[in-house]
């Protein structure tokens, strides 16, 4: 489970400790991250991580509905600010795997979150997300595959995260300087 005190403290003495609003490479990020989703609409979307919620406001334009998550308030205050004119994103706080929301999704996105989480919260997250998937539904992961201080690497979890869930088949999967983009949905079975 991340530490949300962790996070809290980092938004507290930087509001945009990565440089999401501003960074570059984050706005090609976004924009190939969108691309590889698709135009939608998506009838219910999950954002986990959405951090001070810049993506959010972007991913939302293509939901009837977008649940943005993040474990730190300081960064969901920036989030519910940024997204206030769009009635269809909500903003909450929600730990993952611990905590995790009711029903079913079209879409849900995890966007250089998975390595902040525990081999077991990985797999736990696979096999839950797999569970909140609706059937044609589609699970992206973008991880940073530079060094990320942490004891796992982007690759290694989206990696982790596949093999937790079998079910789960490749739409697509991109590699770009500084990261990796995966795009699954579940496995059709065969007629």
């Amino acid at each position: 489970m991340p530490d949300a005190a962790y996070f809290q403290a980092l938004y507290e003495r930087d509001p945009d400790p990565w440089r999401f609003a501003s960074s570059e490479y984050e706005r090609g990020k976004y924009a190939v991250t969108l691309a590889a989703i698709g135009a939608g609409p998506f009838g219910r979307a999950w954002e986990v991580g959405c951090s001070i919620g810049v993506f959010t406001a972007a991913l939302a334009d293509r939901c009837g509905a977008l649940l943005a998550v993040d474990v730190a308030e300081a960064a969901l205050d920036q989030a519910r600010r940024r997204c206030a004119g769009n009635s269809r994103a909500r903003v909450e706080r929600l730990c993952v795997p611990a905590e995790w929301p009711e029903g079913r999704f079209d879409l849900i996105v995890f966007s250089e979150v998975l390595y902040f989480l525990s081999v077991s919260d990985i797999r736990l997250t696979a096999r839950r997300s797999l569970g909140s998937l609706a059937p044609d539904g589609r699970i992206v992961l973008v991880n940073w595959t530079g060094e990320n201080g942490q004891k796992l690497s982007g690759e290694a979890v989206a990696d982790m995260f596949l093999a937790a869930a079998p079910e789960l088949s490749s739409v697509s999967q991109d590699r770009k300087p500084g990261y990796r983009l995966d795009v699954v949905r579940p496995k059709v079975p065969f007629a």
